[in-house]
């Protein structure tokens, strides 16, 4: 490894030690959040309401000096609320524009689920384009941009399926699990550890996020910096040529309806670099293909009729081409 991209790679380290200070375990989503922050890409984190979500991303926009945002969808929230508006001016009698929270660096789309169709797709051009259009102007987001949306996997009440084309928008969609022994009995001795939060003549009990060091550990800069980093990494012709051929036989596979797009591939090559980086190597090995190949593929493949009537899945299919691959 190169001392350029040590040096580089110091910011991984800093923005790890940060992130654990608040968050038990987690290690590989904390990863995932890093390789869509150095790749500009969007992530969906899938999981049960009480694991960390919501702080996890908390904790990375302080950890990172980002401007970040928050958006609670809920069904009856509108585009405008989103993107923004023309507003008209009463004294003026002029319209001016109010710019909405996806005028950020980092966007937290929480249980994106909740919200209507109409307003997933207004979120559809800022993650693809990095620009919005409020009336008759289009607007460039500030730089970075990434979304990292969260839903809730197994409460269907109220939540709209997220369509095809938005869910490609995403370039990782990761499954948290509940931690493990150790880590739930840390976190229960950290939260009772905290003490209470005042609040002028009464109290609060403290929790996780006010364990958030407001004062970031990193710059915008190093960020930049890191990001350059990435895009040197080194990715072979072989390497390439496996990711075209996963992608390429998710769409002949026959128990899969819908297959992945020329946009998975680029996912999985951008994502490799930007995890080779983490584990502080200037070239991508096998082993980043098949470590990322389930968060990058399985949101965006859909299951025949008939293999779901025969009790098959995404993830057994999408082994059964790695497995054919290796």
């Amino acid at each position: 490894m190169s001392n350029q991209t040590q040096v580089k790679s110091e910011f991984v380290n800093k923005v790890r030690q940060r992130v654990a200070e608040v968050v038990v375990g987690q290690d590989t989503v904390v990863e995932r959040m890093l390789v869509a922050l150095f790749t500009g890409g969007h992530l969906l984190l899938q999981g049960v309401p009480g694991i960390g979500k919501t702080l996890l991303v908390n904790a990375l926009a302080k950890a990172v000096d980002l401007k970040f945002s928050r958006v609670q969808f809920t069904i009856d929230m509108l585009p405008s609320d989103i993107i923004g508006s023309e507003i008209l001016d009463q004294s003026s009698g002029q319209f001016r524009t109010h710019k909405g929270p996806v005028f950020t660096n980092l966007l937290l789309a929480d249980e994106i689920n909740r919200a209507a169709p109409k307003v997933q797709s207004a979120l559809l051009e800022a993650m693809q384009e990095r620009k919005v259009t409020i009336g008759n102007t289009t607007y460039v987001l500030p730089a970075p941009f990434l979304v990292i949306a969260t839903q809730n996997p197994i409460e269907q009440a109220g939540t709209f399926e997220l369509p095809e084309a938005q869910l490609d928008r995403f370039m990782l969609c990761h499954r948290l699990d509940y931690p493990k022994l150790e880590e739930e009995e840390d976190i229960l001795n950290r939260q009772l550890a905290m003490g209470l939060k005042r609040v002028d003549q009464g109290a609060i009990p403290k929790t996780a996020f006010d364990m958030i060091v407001d004062e970031p550990c990193c710059r915008i800069s190093d960020l930049t910096e890191a990001m350059a980093a990435v895009q040197a990494i080194h990715v072979s012709d072989v390497f390439i040529r496996h990711c075209v051929e996963i992608v390429r036989k998710t769409r002949s596979h026959a128990a899969l309806e819908v297959g992945g797009s020329p946009r998975a591939a680029m996912a999985i090559v951008q994502a490799a670099r930007a995890r080779a980086f983490i584990l502080d190597r200037d070239y991508v090995i096998p082993e980043d293909l098949f470590a990322l190949a389930e968060d990058v593929m399985l949101h965006r493949i859909r299951m025949t009729y008939e293999a779901l009537a025969e009790g098959r899945n995404g993830k057994e299919v999408l082994n059964e081409i790695l497995a054919d691959l290796g």
